[in-house]
């Protein structure tokens, strides 16, 4: 690493004013120290550094501008460098506004950073702070998100990311479930968008996220929302169903093509199992999904799904559907007490279950041809 007398050398290349290419070579040096972890906890004590690099950010220089952002984005995707990235620059100030420029060439640059920096609670309240100072505000966010071709030359997929990110936060969520503002209802349509992994993956874990307020599970469930074929659908293969199966379903899950597709990211895929199994929380979200028709969707979908990751969600919801009922008094799977020693216990099983999930996919690898066991029909 550099002594400080050529780390303070360094720092006097990095300004606006410096010749370009003696500038130039000054921000390659730091973007190289960006690409390890040794160099990131170096720059960690170097804020004077940081703020240069955002600085940098306005530089003349296309190709300065794309190493001081392709420094940042490294810096950020380690979370001890997420505080003094927050509060040692001005980045959230000089960073922000420019989302709103459909002209701003590196503007996904930008939204990886912020999806980066919100992973955590902590600086996730910095950015969302920011955001309403910057006037800017949650709206606008899902306004140019939901806006096909802001930007003509960015795609701004990492809002999606940001999105969900930001909705660990309850004001965020707050605002996505407001009934008067239909954010949810304008959403709901890029959990099939097959431009972007990045951007279904964002929306259907906004989804999940919102979906751990179960006050609004019996909107969501309801024809204001109707969020369920939305959540199904990716689920759903070309399987042919039963007339009496196929008529119970939502309209738009009956009678699917030879060629539907499910969606192909298994995390995606597990995250839309764990927000039907979200909206089972309530008796009247169980209700619901039972009446919709929701178990022969799953029982095909088990028998297609090979991660036993996602197989092992999948079996946790089916359990919630086809079992019985909880005792009165406990209808709210959400709000029930665990005992201590009943929370270690589930702890164990958890870690066991773990354990077999690794060995299984040791033994999925080993032999690619063996099918899953399937649910009974």
């Amino acid at each position: 690493m550099l002594s400080d007398g050529e780390a303070t050398e360094l720092l006097s290349f990095l300004t606006l004013g410096t010749r370009a290419d003696v500038k130039g070579q000054a921000s390659e040096y730091i973007l190289g120290l960006t690409g390890n972890r040794d160099g990131c906890r170096y720059l960690q004590s170097k804020p004077d550094c940081l703020k240069a690099l955002v600085t940098l950010t306005s530089d003349p220089s296309i190709a300065i501008v794309k190493d001081c952002f392709h420094a940042l984005i490294n810096l950020s995707a380690d979370e001890t460098l997420h505080q003094p990235l927050v509060k040692e620059t001005d980045l959230l100030t000089k960073l922000l506004p420019k989302l709103l420029d459909p002209e701003y060439v590196f503007a996904d640059r930008i939204c990886t950073i912020l999806s980066n920096l919100s992973r955590h609670e902590r600086t996730c309240k910095e950015v969302f702070r920011a955001l309403q100072e910057q006037n800017i505000g949650l709206d606008r966010v899902v306004e140019i998100f939901c806006t096909e071709g802001f930007n003509k030359k960015a795609s701004l997929h990492y809002l999606g990311p940001l999105l969900s990110n930001l909705t660990q936060l309850p004001e965020a969520r707050n605002f996505i479930l407001d009934k008067d503002r239909c954010v949810v209802q304008r959403i709901l349509p890029y959990t099939q968008y097959e431009e972007s992994s990045i951007r279904r993956g964002g929306v259907v874990g906004t989804l999940r996220n919102c979906c751990f307020d179960y006050a609004h599970h019996e909107w969501l469930l309801g024809d204001a929302v109707d969020i369920l074929p939305f959540l199904l659908l990716p689920l759903a293969g070309p399987e042919e169903l039963s007339e009496e199966e196929n008529e119970g379903l939502p309209v738009d899950l009956q009678y699917l093509p030879d060629d539907k597709k499910r969606e192909d990211d298994p995390d995606i895929r597990k995250m839309l199992l764990e927000t039907l199994i979200l909206l089972t929380a309530t008796r009247a979200g169980r209700d619901i999904m039972k009446n919709k028709n929701v178990y022969p969707i799953m029982r095909e979908f088990h028998n297609w799904e090979t991660d036993p990751h996602v197989v092992s969600a999948c079996e946790k919801l089916v359990q919630v559907l086809i079992g019985d009922e909880p005792e009165e008094g406990m209808e709210n799977l959400m709000e029930i007490e665990i005992p201590k020693d009943v929370e270690e216990k589930l702890k164990e099983l958890d870690a066991k279950e773990q354990e077999q999930i690794e060995k299984d996919i040791q033994e999925t690898e080993k032999n690619q041809n063996e099918s899953p066991q399937g649910l009974e029909r």
